[in-house]
C-alpha cells in the first residue's frame, strides 16, 4: 500500500495496512514535511582500463501530509561532502552548488501530498574507489505553507549511504499513476526490466500485489497466483503473484515479460494500487534495490455510499438501554487508504443529554473534551461493499429528558472536509433518541 522511503515496496502488504486504531481529530490543524531519499545507493566501480564509471540516477523529493494545506517553494539542501574519495555528483539545473561543488540547494517547487520525485541527481564512483568503499549524503529541507506558514523537515531525518559495488542491477520501469478509470476497463501494466549493473543477471524473479478492486487477468505458466480472499474483516483482500523467468538480462539490456501484463478494473474498484518487484535469479544479490519495486496507483471513476443508522429507545431514570448505531457501505466500491494504511472513516457519537455510556465498543475512544460527551469510533482498515458494522453502545438514563437527541456522524478519518467518493451526504449523520415523544 506505501508511505515509506522511496524504493521500498510491499509496504502495502506488510506495514501499511494494519496501523491499528488511531484518531485524527486535530489532523486538519497540523502538517509535516518529509524528505524522500533512498537509504542506500549503489554505484558501479570504475572499469579497470582507467575509464570513468557510469553515472547512476538517484531520485529525491519532498512530501507533506495534510491535503487541506497548500505547500510551495520547496528547498532541499543536499550535502555530498561525505562522498570524498568515494563518489561524485553531477548536479541538475534546479540545484545551485557551492564553490566546492559538494553542497547544493535545490528548488523542488510545489510540495505534493502523494510523493513523486522532483529531483534527479546523477552519481558515479570516483576514480580509484574500490568495491566496498562507502560515503554518505545528508539532507535538510524547508517549504512555504502549513499551519504556521513554514515547514521544516526534522533534523537528521534522511541520509543516503553510497556504496561502490559490482554486479547485476535490475530495475522495473516506473508507471504513471492514472485517474478516472471506468470500472470494467482493462489496463496494461508498463512493465519492463533493465539491467544497469556491470554483470549479467541469469534469470529474474517477479512478485506482484494487486488490491481488492483489481484483477490480474494475464496468466503466465512461470507464475503462482493466490487470492483475492475477502474473508478477513480487518485487512484488505488482495491478489499475490510470484514468478520465475529464465531470461538473461545483460548489462544495459531491457527485457519484457513473455506477453503484456493485464489488469481488470472491477465494478468495486475505487482507490487501487498495483505493486511489482523484480530480483536477479540464482540467489544473486542485486547491486541496488532502490528501483527494484514500483507502485502504480489507479483511481477508478466510482462511488461508495457511506451511511449511518441511529436508533430510538425508551427508559426510566436509572435504566440501562441499548442505544448504539450501525455503519453501512452501500457501495458499489470498496474503500481503503492504500497509501498510508489508515482507516478511511471515523464516526463521532455524541450522547443524548441525561445519559452516560456504561458499555463502549472496543474500537471507540473518548473524543476531545466538549459540552457534549463524545466518542470517536473507527472501522477496519478497509470498507468492502455491503459492509455493515454495529456499534453496540449501552447508556444509563441519569435523567429522563423527553426527546433526548444524540447524534452520529461519519466523517473522513484524515480530517478533510468530506468524502470525495460519497454521492449522498445526507445519510452521513443520524439521530440516537432516548425517550422519544409520541
Amino acid at each position: 500500500m506505501i508511505f515509506v522511503r522511496a524504493g521500498v515496496v510491499g509496504a502495502l502488504v506488510v506495514a501499511g495496512l494494519g496501523s491499528g486504531v488511531a484518531f485524527a481529530d486535530d489532523a486538519a490543524q497540523s502538517d509535516g514535511l518529509e524528505i524522500q531519499a533512498p537509504y542506500e545507493q549503489a554505484v558501479v566501480v570504475a572499469p579497470g582500463d582507467g575509464g570513468a564509471a557510469q553515472y547512476r540516477s538517484m531520485a529525491l523529493g519532498l512530501q507533506h501530509y495534510n491535503s487541506d494545506f497548500s505547500v510551495t517553494d520547496g528547498r532541499l539542501t543536499v550535502d555530498a561532502s561525505g562522498l570524498a574519495g568515494v563518489a561524485e555528483i553531477a548536479w541538475p539545473g534546479n540545484c545551485v552548488p557551492d564553490d566546492a561543488g559538494t553542497v547544493a540547494v535545490c528548488d523542488t517547487g510545489d510540495v505534493p501530498v502523494r510523493y513523486s520525485p522532483q529531483l534527479q541527481l546523477k552519481v558515479r564512483a570516483a576514480a580509484g574507489a574500490a568495491v566496498g568503499a562507502q560515503g554518505a549524503i545528508e539532507y535538510s529541507a524547508t517549504a512555504t505553507g502549513g499551519p504556521d506558514g513554514t515547514l521544516t523537515a526534522p533534523e537528521y531525518s534522511a541520509e543516503t549511504f553510497v556504496t561502490v559495488g559490482s554486479g547485476p542491477d535490475l530495475g522495473a520501469s516506473a508507471p504513471q499513476d492514472v485517474t478516472g478509470v471506468a470500472p470494467g476497463t482493462d489496463l496494461t501494466v508498463p512493465f519492463s526490466v533493465t539491467n544497469t549493473g556491470n554483470e549479467t543477471a541469469h534469470g529474474f524473479s517477479v512478485k506482484l500485489w494487486a488490491t481488492y478492486g483489481l484483477g490480474v487477468t494475464t496468466r503466465y505458466p512461470q507464475c503462482t497466483y493466490t487470492g483475492p480472499d475477502d474473508t478477513d474483516a480487518q485487512y484488505p483482500a488482495m491478489t499475490y503473484v510470484t514468478c520465475s523467468f529464465d531470461t538473461d538480462v545483460a548489462p544495459g539490456a531491457t527485457v519484457e515479460l513473455p506477453e503484456p501484463l493485464r489488469l481488470a478494473v472491477t465494478g468495486h474498484a475505487l482507490y487501487e494500487r498495483f505493486d511489482y518487484e523484480v530480483e536477479p535469479g540464482g540467489d544473486v544479490t542485486d547491486l541496488d534495490t532502490s528501483d527494484n519495486g514500483r507502485a502504480w496507483h489507479i483511481d477508478a471513476d466510482n462511488t461508495a455510499d457511506f451511511a449511518v443508522h441511529g436508533t430510538e429507545v425508551s427508559g426510566a431514570q436509572g435504566d440501562t438501554v441499548a442505544a448504539g448505531f450501525r455503519f453501512v457501505n452501500r457501495g458499489p466500491a470498496w474503500v481503503a487508504d492504500v497509501a498510508s494504511g489508515d482507516p478511511v472513516p471515523a464516526i463521532d457519537y455524541y450522547l443524548p443529554p441525561g445519559t452516560t455510556a456504561t458499555s463502549v465498543p472496543g474500537t471507540c475512544r473518548t473524543g476531545p473534551a466538549s459540552d457534549v460527551p463524545h466518542y470517536v469510533c473507527t472501522l477496519p482498515t478497509w470498507t468492502r461493499p455491503d459492509l455493515k458494522v454495529d456499534f453496540p453502545f449501552r447508556l444509563r438514563v441519569d435523567q429522563v429528558v423527553p426527546d433526548a437527541r444524540g447524534r452520529v456522524v461519519v466523517r473522513p478519518y484524515d480530517g478533510s472536509a468530506s468524502f470525495a467518493f460519497d454521492p449522498r451526504t445526507r445519510n452521513n449523520s443520524a439521530k440516537v433518541v432516548v425517550n422519544p415523544s409520541a
